[in-house]
């Protein structure tokens, strides 16, 4: 198997291209490195695609080092032959190479591993090489019967010769590989409420009686299936047409003429299926699904992930942000521009009493002391009721130029964080509900900064997300992290050791060592400086320089996704024209006259060249879309406020493949089926809906027991 060979046609690449990203994969380089500056190398290839070729390169490897082994155990039975040998080297897939070697595998004890111990493997032997179908097979079995080995009668020796004959059945590959294709192809998965459970109305209502082809299962459908089986509620199993089934391994395995001979061994083909073929096959084919729908699920989550990670960051701006609260109060912190903590007070502002006074004091103060920007408050309990509270009691009261914009954001993870070992070597003296305050407030600054501290699955936007596969959960979502980072750029004198350690090339250990000579020696002056950091050399450099930004030093491409090893082609343009760098950069007319083909040599191509030239029409641009704000209706605070019919803005904080779940600001976020997304057909909500976005919404079904609300983005 020519691994490069398979990868060519399997992403209908060119050999050259495929050798440069194995070479760069196996010399360590980044996926967001080699999309961005080793486009020339690639042909241009994306982060997706390059992910993808990757994974398909360590599939391909993983299962040629199983080959190694399945090979090497076979033959060391003496039972390779060349035939097998053949399909061994040739299988693509490592379900294919494990029903090969299957019948050769150390077995537990079974049935047929005893029938064989007292000696039955001759008889099945003689009876399937016999031609009379009319044959009084239980003469021969006569000769078996062995008190000493167990085999006390014709009965039970021609039991365990159909056993052994049953276990051969199911272990032939092209056997399984049927069954298999005929329960993806043409299976149902059906589901039944367990008796405890079908008077009483739960989340599962719907799975009580369900049933779905196989092949057509949504992923959310699969994992709630699995979901509900796992809490005892529900139980599902794959129907299949056996009868068939059975009958086509029939005409596989017994060739005899009807008669005494083929019911034996067809009976023992029925017995192969049933209790052999069908159950193990059924938990190939979850499992296989439920792996679908992992990576469906988590493709989602990735999604949402991005959207949010790349959402609008409001920038430099002083605030006071709030961690919202009835019994304990809520927590108030002032952050400056920076985001760096100023003050700190709790505040009770739901009490009719001296302390809710005193709420409304201390927010004056801190207004009047800060002119904060705006005034942020996590969306969890009694946000609103603390919205109401700020903005009727408080902010608008003043002076139209004093007052506060005050916004309701998400605190998903912000508790995480807060008692994160992250949240605790940056604020060691403070109250972990202080932490989680001073989190929300900075993630309105800047949100790609601030989630990054908090582990992707616990913000909040998948589906299912305890569900899936935690170990392939946490890898893809890494990536994703890794690629919102390296798009964005990151200031290397500000940013935390969080955010350095997403950066192309940089692990937290020198992530840990860039933060420490910052601290000790100031800022960087320049990026040559980070030569200067303790365990980070020339390919770690390499990797992770055209990633990192210092602003307002000498060296303006510094803060710039221009690669210091093409300052040198930017050398060249400014004494084409003979200008200075300050006149060139952001001078799109002077850089339209470039003709990127003069400017090509052995290092650089013309993809390098003319990223180089975008970049320099506006470097350092921060790509991330310009930021807004949902505006939530005063006189809707909770569920029991709505009603049927009512239009409402809300933002989208979670899209799956079944629709999007909005906050329109009652703790209870509403969905909106894909059916009800627009108005046309919808294959993939995020064609019309993303993690963060506003949008107007009308209600349409409330169902308070289980606090679901339905809602609507149809215009009709």
């Amino acid at each position: 198997m020519n691994i490069k060979q398979i990868l060519g046609k399997d992403f209908n690449l060119r050999a050259e291209q495929v050798d440069n990203v194995i070479n760069l994969l196996e010399n360590d380089a980044t996926i967001p490195f080699i999309a961005r500056y080793r486009k020339d190398a690639t042909g241009g290839l994306d982060e997706i695609v390059l992910r993808d070729i990757r994974d398909r390169y360590d599939y391909l490897k993983e299962l040629e080092t199983r080959k190694v082994t399945v090979l090497q155990t076979i033959e060391g039975l003496g039972k390779l032959t060349e035939e097998l040998k053949e399909k061994i080297d040739t299988c693509l897939e490592k379900t294919v190479l494990e029903d090969l070697y299957l019948p050769y595998k150390p077995k537990k004890r079974s049935r047929a591993v005893a029938a064989m111990e007292k000696g039955l493997g001759p008889l099945l032997d003689w009876i399937v090489v016999q031609t009379n179908p009319l044959l009084n097979i239980e003469d021969e079995a006569a000769k078996y019967v062995d008190a000493e080995k167990g085999v006390n009668d014709c009965r039970e020796a021609l039991m365990g010769a159909a056993d052994i004959f049953a276990e051969c059945v199911a272990e032939k590959a092209e056997n399984r590989e049927y069954v298999r294709s005929a329960f993806l192809e043409n299976g149902v998965f059906v589901s039944k409420a367990k008796k405890a459970f079908l008077e009483k109305k739960t989340k599962f209502s719907m799975y009580y009686d369900y049933r779905s082809p196989v092949n057509k299962i949504s992923s959310h459908n699969m994992l709630a299936l699995r979901r509900g089986a796992k809490e005892g509620i529900i139980g599902f199993e794959i129907e299949a047409d056996d009868e068939s089934l059975i009958n086509e391994l029939s005409r596989r395995e017994v060739k005899i003429a009807e008669g005494t001979v083929s019911g034996f061994l067809k009976d023992a083909v029925k017995d192969s299926y049933e209790r052999l073929i069908k159950p193990s096959i059924s938990t190939e084919v979850r499992l296989i699904k439920k792996q679908e729908a992992d990576q469906e699920a988590i493709l989602i989550f990735g999604k949402n992930l991005q959207k949010l990670l790349l959402s609008s960051p409001a920038g430099q701006v002083s605030l006071v942000a709030v961690d919202p609260g009835f019994r304990t109060g809520c927590k108030v912190v002032v952050l400056d521009t920076t985001g760096k903590f100023l003050e700190y007070q709790a505040i009770f502002p739901h009490e009719r009493n001296k302390r809710g006074e005193d709420a409304k004091k201390t927010l004056l103060y801190f207004i009047e002391k800060y002119s904060p920007q705006f005034i942020v408050i996590g969306n969890g309990t009694a946000s609103r009721e603390t919205e109401r509270f700020i903005k009727q009691d408080v902010v608008d009261g003043l002076d139209e130029k004093k007052r506060p914009v005050v916004l309701v954001v998400s605190e998903a993870g912000a508790s995480v964080y807060s008692a994160s070992q992250s949240a605790i070597n940056e604020f060691p003296e403070l109250d972990i509900t202080v932490r989680g305050a001073i989190s929300i407030g900075r993630r309105l600054m800047d949100p790609l900064a601030e989630l990054v501290k908090i582990e992707p699955k616990s913000i909040g936007v998948g589906q299912y997300q305890h569900d899936v596969d935690q170990k392939f959960l946490k890898n893809k979502l890494g990536e994703i992290v890794e690629s919102c980072v390296n798009y964005v750029g990151v200031d290397l004198n500000s940013a935390s050791v969080e955010l350095l350690s997403y950066v192309s090339g940089i692990k937290p250990k020198i992530a840990e060592n860039i933060v420490l000579r910052r601290n000790e020696k100031g800022p960087f002056l320049k990026r040559d400086n980070l030569l200067d950091v303790a365990g980070l050399g020339e390919k770690t450099f390499l990797q992770s320089a055209g990633f990192l930004r210092i602003k307002g030093m000498e060296n303006l491409l510094d803060d710039s996704a221009v690669h210091p090893e093409s300052y040198y082609v930017v050398k060249k343009i400014a004494e084409k024209f003979n200008a200075p760098l300050k006149d060139l950069i952001g001078n799109a007319a002077l850089l339209e006259k470039i003709e990127p083909a003069d400017l090509i040599d052995e290092q650089t191509g013309v993809s390098t060249v003319m990223d180089i030239l975008e970049e320099l029409k506006k470097p350092g641009r921060d790509p991330r879309s310009t930021f807004t704000y949902a505006k939530f209706r005063e006189d809707v605070n909770s569920i029991d406020d709505l009603s049927v019919g009512m239009a409402l803005q809300g933002v989208a904080t979670n899209v799956t493949n079944f629709g999007a779940f909005v906050d329109i600001g009652v703790h209870q976020d509403g969905l909106v089926h894909i059916s009800q997304l627009a108005d046309r057909f919808v294959k993939d909500p995020t064609d019309v809906v993303n993690v963060g976005d506003t949008v107007n919404v009308k209600i349409i079904d409330i169902d308070v027991e289980l606090k679901r609300i339905a809602l609507s983005m149809r215009v009709k």
